[in-house]
């Protein structure tokens, strides 16, 4: 009988996309509880051993964020199994590091390396919109922020352009037609396209449809859409390859003129 939460993570049962060998121990390191979910994070420590190879054990990733050298969105975090998420800003000053969490298009995640501009702010997708028991209106976004007294405009589905130093969200960027999008769940996982088409199923999941710059439609729901920009210009810069998916011919043919293959 389960008592409590768990408090391990098999290597095997460790999300695809931390990409970790599975030959290398029984073990993986299970997130702490945070802002994001245990399958949609990338913990610390993985970050900083798997993707950075700035540690070579669990133990030295301890040591590197126990000398408080990591920064999520702005705020040290000494603990090696917080949860860093999607659109998250990852700040190592030592070595003049800046990343954002963003996904390539078969859905793992990718550290793209930001300048010192483009790190002071972050997007937020709008999940709830409420009014609270002391009648302060709230809107909680992806990363779990809670902003009171939002601009009344704010509705859910929206994306909001969040300071990352004040946490104050300035723009409004809105879930229309014609809206660039990323997707962030789901087999589309880290495509990038236009919003459009809304299908609405009444008490089922709604329907939407994305054109990518290449001309190819593709549907999802709706909740595995995050709106980064309106028209043809994100408000983040976007990984290699810009959201495109490519056939496994096309991959393939790439390769060979690499002379990868």
């Amino acid at each position: 009988m389960a008592r409590g939460p768990k408090k391990h993570l098999k290597r095997l049962h460790a999300p695809k996309h931390w990409n970790i060998g599975k030959m290398g121990g029984v073990w993986a390191l299970r997130p702490s509880q945070g802002p994001h979910k245990l399958r949609e994070c990338l913990p610390v420590a993985i970050i900083l051993r798997e993707r950075l190879k700035y540690a070579l054990t669990g133990k030295e990733c301890q040591q590197i964020c126990m000398e408080r050298c990591v920064k999520v969105d702005g705020k040290v975090r000494t603990d090696v199994g917080y949860p860093a998420g999607f659109m998250d800003v990852i700040e190592l000053d030592k070595s003049n590091d800046r990343f954002r969490l963003l996904y390539d298009t078969k859905g793992r995640y990718v550290l793209h390396r930001l300048d010192r501009e483009e790190a002071q702010y972050k997007l937020c997708r709008i999940n709830k919109v409420y009014v609270s028991s002391k009648k302060v209106p709230v809107a909680v976004t992806h990363d779990g922020r809670t902003l009171r007294y939002p601009d009344p405009d704010i509705k859910v589905n929206d994306t909001v352009k969040v300071n990352i130093k004040t946490g104050k969200a300035s723009d409004i960027i809105k879930f229309d037609l014609g809206a660039m999008v990323m997707i962030t769940k789901g087999h589309n996982c880290g495509r990038v396209g236009t919003l459009m088409h809304i299908e609405k199923h009444e008490g089922s999941f709604a329907i939407v449809t994305v054109k990518d710059a290449k001309g190819n439609s593709f549907a999802t729901r709706l909740g595995n859409v995050f709106v980064i920009g309106s028209g043809q210009t994100p408000q983040v810069s976007l990984p290699k390859g810009r959201g495109i998916k490519k056939t496994i011919l096309q991959e393939r043919s790439e390769a060979e003129a690499a002379g990868r293959i």
